[in-house]
């Protein structure tokens, strides 16, 4: 990485704004956060204005629907590039956002899951659903994970089906004690394959987060999944 990106997070207080924070403190690229509630020490504020006027780099939304939309499209609609964590967009929202970003030049990247590995998970089962056309998922989330199922069990559906699968069948799973996890299963005449994977701590996010606010930078119009950046030399992430 040749230069740092000054970052404002969006739901700077939450559960996942604060490991950003933290995680973006460290590498000396956090400029500022907005948060319902204002933390001057912490450079937060509760104005997406007066966060434009600390002119970024990129917003990171870590925010949950409908504020998320609502924050993402201003953002790139005043030319800023934008990294979008929260699940729930509809395909009229990412359409929306879509010409926004062709309008303005600027990139906008949605990402259903900032883990490595669960996109590691989601190639993998991509790749066996050419052989292995049957196949259901499970998906495991916190209990006060509002949306069911999951972007990452949906995109994971999406890239089964791409591959020339049947469209699996989703359980989804939210009980106290987890965090994200997921489990592909492909039967097959006598066999049955198992792609897992587990996120244990929030700290899971947090390169596929950093890879994804240095490389949007250099993208233009909507993009959607972390995939589209990993090999970027920006990211940041070991090839």
């Amino acid at each position: 990485m040749t230069h740092k990106v000054r970052v404002a997070v969006a739901g700077a207080m939450g559960r996942m704004g604060s490991v950003a924070r933290a995680a973006l403190q460290q590498s000396g690229e956090y400029l500022c956060g907005l948060a319902r509630t204002p933390d001057p020490q912490q450079n937060i504020f509760d104005n997406l204005d007066v966060v434009f006027a600390q002119k970024p780099d990129v917003l990171l939304d870590l925010t949950t629907q409908p504020a998320s939309y609502d924050i993402s499209r201003a953002a790139v609609a005043n030319g800023l590039p934008v990294v979008i964590g929260a699940s729930g967009w509809s395909d009229a929202q990412r359409g929306a956002l879509e010409r926004i970003a062709e309008e303005r030049k600027v990139g906008a990247l949605i990402v259903p899951n900032f883990s490595l590995g669960a996109i590691l998970m989601m190639r993998f089962a991509q790749e066996a659903a050419r052989f292995f056309p049957a196949a259901e998922i499970i998906e495991l989330h916190r209990a006060s994970k509002k949306d069911k199922p999951s972007g990452t069990a949906l995109e994971t559906a999406a890239r089964i089906e791409r591959a020339g699968g049947r469209a699996p069948e989703i359980h989804s799973v939210r009980l106290p004690g987890l965090l994200a996890h997921q489990e592909v299963l492909f039967g097959g005449e006598g066999e049955l394959l198992s792609i897992r994977h587990d996120s244990l701590s929030h700290l899971s996010f947090v390169a596929g987060m950093l890879a994804a606010v240095r490389a949007v930078v250099h993208l233009r119009g909507l993009s959607i999944g972390l995939e589209r950046v990993l090999d970027e030399p920006e990211s940041g992430v070991p090839a």
